[in-house]
């Protein structure tokens, strides 16, 4: 295979040529190059021979490009973006590199998630933070102003330049201790209402996706606790006769724990998915790309994980 001297091209040479090509006229060319007519004229004599070829030839009424010009014009196009591309890029590294990574999360879901995605950040890029926040009302505009990273949560739908995946698919069971006097199931729905419950609300306020189910049944049932966290839920559920009905994935963190059992409700409950969402400003930058890699790697580990749990 002939082996071509690059050393004997020119960056600005291609420039010039994809402006020639693209002109068919020197003058022209000249004045999109911003130089004179004079060094557009001797910039296509290098390249000509360069190219051993003419690559603007007369025909009727100006140059046409020559047939070795017209096989060159489509690669020289796709050549010169790439260049540009690589040259705009901001070179990143996971093994050097350092600051913040910025995400919105649930509670619930940072607390099954972040520990793979922790491992990942330990393997690869130790020198990078986490830091994990409570999503808000305001969570695209965050994600619109830079101001996080990407944002993880249930996401049915996505304004125009945010981009969002499915990160891993959930559903509800309910979580008691294992010498719960209801943990020998079955749970009917009369026995599930009998129940004394607790609530995870970050808020504090309004009916959970239980409730409303249940609302449109005509049935309620008694919330005894609300509580901000799962963990200080776990703990109470662990020690009392309170019951609560969570995602899967985090019972089967609370089920490693072996004090729990977890039973399906009695509902038609609905799985859900838990998606992971981006500006797509970031959508091709090498950090973004990365941290949106080991995201996907952390749910499906997570996922593979708890085949094993429950």
């Amino acid at each position: 295979m002939h082996e071509v001297d690059l050393r004997r091209a020119d960056l600005n040479l291609l420039v010039a040529l994809d402006a020639l090509l693209e002109e068919k006229n020197v003058t022209r060319a000249a004045q999109r190059l911003g130089m004179s007519q004079p060094a557009a004229s001797r910039a296509l004599g290098r390249l000509r021979a360069l190219f051993a070829d003419a690559l603007l030839v007369d025909g009727p009424g100006g140059y046409i490009l020559s047939a070795r010009a017209e096989d060159i014009r489509p690669v020289l196009r796709r050549t010169l973006a790439d260049i540009g591309e690589m040259l705009e890029a901001n070179p990143f590294d996971p093994a050097t590199a350092t600051g913040h990574v910025r995400l919105l999360m649930p509670d619930l879901q940072a607390a099954v998630l972040a520990p793979y995605l922790l491992t990942h950040l330990a393997k690869q890029a130790p020198g990078l933070d986490i830091d994990i926040m409570p999503p808000e009302s305001a969570a695209i505009e965050a994600l619109e102003s830079g101001a996080v990273d990407a944002m993880v949560g249930l996401i049915d739908e996505a304004p125009a330049g945010i981009i969002r995946r499915r990160l891993y698919d959930d559903e509800l069971v309910t979580l008691m201790r294992t010498e719960h006097p209801a943990a020998d199931g079955p749970l009917t729905l009369d026995r599930y209402l009998a129940l004394e419950h607790i609530v995870v609300s970050v808020t504090g306020v309004g009916p959970a996706p239980v409730d409303d189910k249940l609302a449109a049944l005509n049935r309620s049932r008694r919330v005894k606790l609300r509580v901000p966290n799962f963990f200080a839920a776990a703990e109470i559920a662990a020690r009392s006769d309170l019951v609560m009905t969570l995602p899967l994935s985090l019972a089967r963190t609370a089920a490693g724990m072996e004090r729990f059992v977890a039973l399906p409700p009695p509902l038609d409950l609905d799985r859900f998915t838990m998606s992971l969402a981006w500006h797509a400003r970031h959508q091709d930058a090498p950090k973004h790309a990365w941290l949106r890699r080991i995201m996907v790697r952390a749910a499906i580990e997570m996922s593979n994980a708890g085949d094993s749990h429950i």
